[in-house]
């Protein structure tokens, strides 16, 4: 089983690649009223106060994602990695009253590199580059996923589930769960 820190380090560089391939920032995103710009920032902005708020961890705080999304996302990714490499972090718990108390790695692991895998896609699709993600990876989050469909779509934080046909891939599946059209394009 890979470590939290060596998924983290995978699934950020299939992001970090979509990243540095970006030409245009305000193109348009699968998420409705988002631009590519917003996707960087939505990883870049919720995950440093969620940590924070959880553990008292505050990370470095690189350019803003307005000014420079790249460098933005690299000065990000880098202290979300070196955090998952440093032992001393390793038996650290993340407590919040939705969660509960989380070791800090399977945290990040659960929460936050999973976001960053799905946002892969959205991030690719908007800026025309490969939105191919890893189908076990696809496999294990639609499973573990499916199971909590009332409470995820409950949370608002994702939209309504759009319809696929059952012998949809594994990556078609995941990302109309999620609540994202596979057929979106930007126009």
């Amino acid at each position: 089983m890979t470590s939290p820190a060596e998924h983290h380090r995978e699934v950020a560089g299939d992001f970090t690649r979509r990243v540095d391939g970006a030409t245009d920032w305000d193109a348009p995103a699968p998420v409705e009223g988002w631009t590519a710009r917003d996707v960087v920032g939505h990883l870049v902005e919720w995950f440093p106060a969620f940590l924070e708020s959880g553990t008292g961890i505050r990370l470095d705080a690189g350019p803003s994602v307005a000014d420079d999304p790249a460098a933005a996302w690299h000065t990000h990714v880098a202290a979300v990695q070196q955090l998952l490499d440093d032992p001393a972090y390793a038996d650290r718990v993340l407590s919040n009253p939705h969660i509960g108390d989380v070791p800090l790695p399977e945290a990040v692991d659960r929460f936050y590199t999973a976001d960053v895998f799905m946002h892969t896609w959205d991030l690719a699709r908007a800026t025309g580059q490969d939105e191919t993600l890893d189908a076990e990876t696809c496999a294990q989050m639609l499973a573990g996923m499916e199971p909590m469909d009332e409470m995820l779509r409950a949370s608002g934080q994702y939209g309504a589930r759009v319809p696929v046909p059952d012998d949809a891939d594994v990556q078609t599946r995941l990302i109309a769960f999620i609540g994202r059209d596979p057929k979106w394009r930007a126009s």
